[in-house]
């Protein structure tokens, strides 16, 4: 590993162009500033031009000079990160079902815009995904729909939300073959969703496989565009369906009781949530169910 003293006297160097000034600035002695970029230059090769008043960087200086401001941002992400006394700064980092995001991520942002020490990664992804990446340590908070069996997770419940049939307006629906005749809209959890809900609202008339699949997407906020076309039906959940913006193009029917998807905020169990996550848990909450 190379020196830090030596990058950071470089680093100055680069910026100031100058040895005095550099020395200067590091409070040290000019002597030390070209030892450092002595040693420097000993293990990477020539790493810049010394001119009367200024200094000029080789290729290899260059190098050295983006290496030295990413270990700079690492560190920085670093201080970050571990800033957890303050629950209204640091990396809030999320995982969850596309559906719940649309509702959670404008609830980030503006939490962001309040505390703007606060930085929000935020990623949409399926169930195994979720699980995975908090778990690899990716993400430190998971939202997911089936609760986990795994002694390494913490898995708490967070709200609920219901499936829906969505349909395209001005279109009627009576029973299982007017399903079959409009054809469906499928989605990477469209099938699954279809059959818990349909074999509510149609018990014993049939099953998603035998309704022909008229088109497939795998981006959630677009999965209602073929349906507002009249092209199909789908089931998505709630918050996807209030998240598309052509509603009075779309028909949501409502039969029987609802089947609701039950939401479950996943974290590593072996250490506690920091400060931030916990906080932004809090806001969050009161977003699921608007």
């Amino acid at each position: 590993m190379i020196n830090p003293q030596w990058l950071q006297s470089f680093s100055v160097l680069a910026e100031l162009g100058n040895f005095t000034r550099t020395a200067e600035h590091l409070n040290i002695t000019q002597a030390a500033v070209s030892q450092h970029i002595r040693r420097l230059e000993d293990e990477l090769g020539p790493l810049l031009i010394r001119r009367p008043r200024s200094v000029e960087l080789t290729p290899a200086g260059l190098s050295l000079l983006a290496y030295c401001n990413e270990v700079k941002q690492a560190d920085k992400r670093l201080k970050l990160n571990l800033s957890g006394a303050d629950k209204t700064a640091g990396e809030i980092s999320l995982i969850t079902p596309g559906s719940v995001g649309l509702a959670l991520y404008p609830a980030l942002l503006d939490l962001q815009t309040n505390h703007p020490n606060l930085s929000i990664r935020h990623r949409f992804a399926p169930d195994p995904e979720v699980l995975q990446s908090v778990l690899a340590n990716q993400y430190e908070l998971g939202l997911v729909t089936l609760k986990p069996d795994d002694a390494r997770i913490t898995a708490d419940y967070f709200g609920e939300e219901p499936l829906e049939l969505v349909i395209p307006a001005g279109h009627t629906i009576k029973n299982w073959e007017g399903l079959r005749s409009l054809g469906f809209i499928n989605h990477p959890d469209g099938k699954a969703m279809a059959d818990r809900l349909l074999s509510r609202l149609f018990a014993g008339q049939g099953h998603i496989n035998d309704i022909p699949i008229h088109g497939f997407i795998n981006q959630i906020s677009l999965i209602l565009e073929p349906v507002s076309r009249g092209l199909g039906f789908t089931v998505i959940p709630r918050h996807a369906r209030q998240a598309f913006a052509k509603q009075d193009q779309i028909h949501v029917l409502e039969w029987g009781d609802a089947v609701v998807e039950t939401l479950w905020l996943i974290h590593r169990a072996e250490w506690p949530l920091s400060k931030r996550a916990a906080f932004a848990v809090e806001v969050l909450k009161g977003h699921i169910g608007d």
